[in-house]
């Protein structure tokens, strides 16, 4: 591990250090209660029974959902910049996030109950399904260009958005709901979201993590990856449908959340660690931090009103891209 790798985990230790007051923020409700009450969150006998259901049943699974949200959606950043070899590639570049909001609205509008799941289980079902017709798209005999998938989930996720805005104009008293569903937001957070989301994150992340040598190669680019011995179509097929996976999980949770995972991987990168054996698991840790940094600005900025995270995360991420982009131009 070279000098500048240490040093920017040693930046990562201290943000974690930081992020533990966020969590002592999101524990204590927004400013409502004194030092004291979150520091009873370690020391659960002191608080009333009101009190343990605020932070055990409302605060904590928001905290968890949060940071799980952020992490996933920038580990998918992590390695959809890897395989691309774009620095502007996010996470919802497979028209994931439309799919996921088109499967929001058929829930929401055809007034189908299948009890607390309904909105999630049919948004996780349609980001599956526009990933798969990304795939679908994209593919030329056994292969997957990458500027043809791109392609593919440009056009993909502009028709989802279309459908969408449809059905926005033809719901009537759900606007409402389906509004700030597309916003991206927290503030439904449970137990339920959490163990919704969880199996993916245990089964995913480990997988991406275990690619970090494969992602490596393809930073000398694609065919020079194949002549070292990466086979790089099948690993971009595998790396893309677990990426999905996570994702759509995500998504289906919180709604849609941007710029976390076009933002965060290159904080990553701008702390020093290039490596994916580092990118990928400090990718995860820190955005799940800038998410939980994020909801606790959406819960208390303008307080009592919440707004929905996705819009914080578009105000503080969509300079970043701009900086980004310029930085780009400049070395073409």
């Amino acid at each position: 591990m070279n000098t500048r790798v240490k040093k920017g985990l040693t930046y990562l230790g201290f943000l974690a250090l930081v992020l533990g007051s966020v969590f002592l923020a999101q524990g204590v409700g927004g400013g409502r209660y004194q030092l004291s009450h979150s520091l009873s969150l370690f020391f659960p006998s002191d608080l009333s029974p009101s009190e343990k259901i605020i932070l055990f049943e409302i605060r904590l699974p928001r905290i968890v959902l949060s940071f799980l949200v952020g992490g996933s959606l920038s580990l998918g950043g992590a390695v959809l910049q890897g395989i691309f070899q774009n620095p502007l590639v996010d996470p919802y570049v497979l028209g994931i996030s439309s799919g996921a909001a088109l499967g929001a609205v058929i829930a929401i509008l055809s007034g189908v109950y299948l009890g607390f799941f309904t909105v999630p289980l049919f948004a996780f079902s349609m980001a599956l399904f526009s990933a798969f017709l990304v795939f679908y798209l994209g593919k030329i005999g056994k292969r997957f260009p990458l500027e043809v998938l791109l392609l593919a989930g440009i056009g993909v996720g502009f028709f989802f958005s279309a459908l969408v805005s449809l059905g926005m104009f033809l719901a009537g008293e759900d606007l409402h709901q389906l509004f700030f569903w597309t916003m991206g937001g927290l503030w439904n957070s449970s137990w339920q979201e959490v163990k919704m989301i969880l199996p993916f994150i245990v089964m995913g992340a480990p997988i991406l993590f275990s690619f970090f040598r494969e992602l490596n190669a393809f930073l000398l680019g694609e065919k020079v990856a194949e002549s070292i011995g990466v086979e790089g179509e099948k690993v971009k097929k595998q790396l893309l449908f677990v990426v999905s996976l996570l994702v759509a999980s995500a998504v289906a949770v919180s709604g849609v959340i941007g710029f976390v995972g076009l933002v965060v991987p290159h904080l990553v990168r701008l702390l020093g660690a290039r490596d994916h054996r580092h990118l990928l698991p400090f990718s995860f840790l820190l955005g799940g931090g800038v998410l939980l940094w994020a909801d606790t600005l959406a819960r208390t900025i303008l307080y009592p009103v919440e707004l929905p995270v996705g819009i914080i995360t578009s105000l503080l991420g969509a300079p970043f891209f701009i900086y980004l982009l310029r930085k780009r131009k400049k070395s073409l």
